[in-house]
């Protein structure tokens, strides 16, 4: 009991404390916005390096891990614009689902998997994220391209903003330098404490996040699409776990990386693109507080 206290508590106590922190002490956007861009693009990279660059990939069931990982995302985005269309949606509200449905807060994935598995936890947790990281923002990316107000889509732009994203370029490298051996002595240190940085100030950036004023934004569509989240997605992963004959820990990992809320740099996308922002702050903020009940339900199950 005590270790599922230790994994969960400080998780969503962090997310509790940024967003007491953004009201009463740290105001200023400025503040938030700051810290965002150095997790963005240094602290949550290194995580992501330092967990991959130590794995003998070929020890690892690479292949069947990703067959059920992107058949469950490949579901959920069928599943999240099938449902966009039922409720009437037009694009900007049907990227928020879609964001909703598929993007996950690997933040808070890191922070669980690495206090119940240990460093073993954090290798596969690195593993699911550099399989389902080029799938989302793929997905995502083609979303807000496709279809929207801003001119024909440029598939070199695309392209560009694909190649160069910070996660996507993490997650090349982290596999790059564990075929090579790993990280040479000295800056494998140095890596892993930037990485070790990530988890707490992310988590707090999270919770600065979320907004409870968004609760009464069509309200059926949340419920929906959290659904699709906490229950469906972890729900497919699983089964095709179990067809595919991953191996215990992988799939208790793949499961709990599936079950995890969407990312609070959805709502940062959608303002940005074109998106319905206010249906993904609602969409955020809700999910988060679903996954209180729903997360240490789905890792009691998958635990090996």
């Amino acid at each position: 009991m005590s270790a599922w206290l230790d994994a969960f508590v400080p998780a969503f106590a962090l997310l509790a404390l940024g967003a007491l922190l953004k009201r009463r002490l740290l105001k200023d956007d400025a503040v938030w916005a700051g810290m965002e861009r150095l997790i963005y693009w240094v602290l949550l990279p290194s995580l992501i390096v330092a967990a991959l660059a130590p794995l003998n990939l070929a020890d690892l069931p690479l292949g069947r891990i990703a067959a059920a990982i992107w058949g469950a995302l490949a579901l959920g985005t069928l599943v999240a614009v099938m449902l966009s269309r039922a409720l009437g949606l037009g694009r900007p509200a049907m990227t928020s689902v879609l964001q909703g449905g598929i993007r996950f807060n690997n933040l808070m994935g890191f922070a669980i998997v690495g206090a119940l598995f240990g460093a073993a936890g954090t290798g596969f947790g690195a593993v699911a994220t550099g399989i389902i990281v080029p799938f989302v923002q793929t997905a995502t990316t083609l979303a807000f391209a496709l279809g929207g107000d801003r001119g024909p889509p440029r598939p070199l732009a695309i392209l560009r903003q694909l190649l160069f994203n910070p996660l996507m370029m993490a997650v090349g490298l982290g596999f790059a330098i564990a075929a090579l051996g790993g990280l040479p002595a000295g800056l494998a240190p140095t890596v892993q404490a930037l990485g070790r940085a990530s988890v707490a100030l992310g988590l707090l950036c999270v919770g600065a996040a979320l907004s409870l004023q968004s609760f009464s934004d069509r309200i059926g569509v949340q419920a929906a699409t959290g659904a699709l989240k906490l229950l469906v997605m972890p729900a497919a992963t699983w089964g095709l776990c179990v067809l595919f004959g991953v191996p215990p820990l992988a799939t208790a990992i793949a499961v709990t990386f599936m079950a995890l809320p969407t990312a609070a740099t959805s709502y940062v996308m959608a303002r940005a693109l074109g998106g319905d922002a206010r249906l993904m702050a609602a969409i955020t903020t809700t999910e988060h507080i679903a996954s209180i009940v729903t997360l240490p339900l789905w890792v009691m199950l998958v635990a090996p």
